[in-house]
């Protein structure tokens, strides 16, 4: 078995170049076109497929050749870029306050119709999970206030499987109803979990019964079953008899850990490289975390078509907006409503509630780089000097290379 190591490095594209075409083979009446696409691109990104360009130092000379990247948001190498852009913009828009993680979780029978009704059902999630913090917050007897919300969507376990969950980071405090005061949350407390879990369940079913009767909807294999209205509404009726799980952890240090959080959640993928130990003819192993058994890295083999089903549970519909904005932080009003926050937290003084914060102008612990790297043996300046067509034509060069140099 191939394996990763010091000298070895795999990747989900090495799996999909051994396999994929057995895996479009056998799956040839299944494997939709966003799917296909995916496949293709995580192969083809990094390689003369895309083509690239050849980059030479201006100091010492040296030269190599960059390929372009695939830029698919389902490509565990191509988040760096997107993450690192979008990280400078949430820097800006951190308040000096503390910041709580929540997360909503879908329980399994549920899971089933979201994965054969993506758009729709992943938007009632963030819809349902956001509707339910900002009215809980709003409740005089709870907050009495208009939070924000970021939230982005996983929907991934360690092992691949489809756990559709919405991880959301909130500002702990908000707005008066009137906007002209900041309303401190407590301390280590955002709002409480179990009538925050009875009214996301609620919310959630009540939308999915109106996409239902929409005919929003639509059930395939073992939910066909479900396009009769009784069942469907026995199938929810169940689904509203057990606990939906909502998680909140305790609130970050400040700005900066938030930053530090978001770089690592939000433009993840199901998979990152780095997992991926080995592979070969009959099987894929990969690591992950056991967290009931407090967190222990083991290792998990799938044979390879089990694997890439798996990675390919988690490719979004087209257009699909995977991290959204909420509340006070919504897109429509962000910047006006951030700057009435600041202002309102600094007309008020440090709230007593918040503890020790850093300043949003902390440098945060996950650093955004957006300029190109330099030159590796003598940390000079990196320029193109010549285009790479894709499918690894001859090149285009911008200048004479510095190895023709007659001067």
């Amino acid at each position: 078995m191939a394996r990763s190591g010091p000298g070895v490095r795999l990747e989900v594209a090495d799996v999909l170049r051994r396999h994929g075409d057995a895996y479009r083979l056998a799956h040839a009446g299944h494997l939709g076109r966003i799917e296909r696409r995916v496949m293709s691109a995580i192969v083809a990104c990094r390689t003369a497929a895309l083509g690239g360009h050849v980059e030479a130092c201006d100091d010492c000379g040296m030269a190599r050749v960059a390929y372009n990247s695939c830029r698919n948001r389902h490509c565990p190498k191509c988040q760096g870029v997107a993450r690192a852009q979008w990280l400078a913009a949430r820097q800006a828009e951190l308040l000096a306050v503390p910041y709580f993680h929540v997360v909503f979780t879908l329980p399994a029978p549920i899971a089933a119709i979201a994965f054969q009704n993506k758009a729709v059902v992943y938007a009632i999630l963030f819809a349902a999970s956001a509707e339910a913090m900002t009215t809980l917050a709003a409740n005089p007897r709870r907050l009495g206030a208009q939070i924000g919300v970021v939230a982005v969507l996983h929907t991934w376990g360690q092992t691949l499987t489809h756990h559709p969950h919405v991880h959301c980071v909130v500002p702990g405090g908000g707005l008066s109803p009137d906007g002209k005061r900041w309303v401190a949350g407590r301390p280590n407390f955002l709002l409480a979990v179990k009538p925050l879990s009875r009214l996301f369940r609620r919310l959630f079913l009540e939308r999915l019964q109106k996409a239902f009767d929409a005919k929003g909807l639509g059930f395939f294999g073992d939910l066909a079953h479900l396009t009769d209205p009784s069942a469907f509404a026995a199938y929810l009726a169940a689904a509203h008899r057990v606990d939906w799980i909502v998680y909140s952890k305790k609130p970050f240090g400040g700005p900066a850990q938030v930053l530090a959080y978001l770089g690592r959640y939000t433009h993840r993928v199901a998979i990152a490289n780095s997992r991926i130990q080995a592979c070969d003819d009959d099987h894929v192993a990969f690591a992950w975390k056991d967290y009931r058994d407090g967190g222990a890295v083991k290792t998990m083999c799938l044979k390879p078509d089990e694997f890439i089903r798996r990675f390919l549970l988690h490719a979004l519909p087209d257009g699909f907006h995977r991290i959204r904005h909420f509340g006070f932080l919504a897109n429509g009003h962000r910047t006006q409503k951030l700057a009435l926050c600041r202002s309102l937290l600094t007309d008020e003084g440090e709230p007593t509630t918040r503890g020790k914060i850093e300043s949003p102008t902390s440098a945060p612990s996950e650093t955004v780089d957006l300029d190109p790297p330099p030159c590796p043996e003598c940390g000079g300046v990196m320029r193109v000097i010549a285009d790479l067509p894709r499918g690894g034509q001859r090149p285009r060069s911008k200048r004479p290379p510095f190895w023709c140099d007659t001067s």
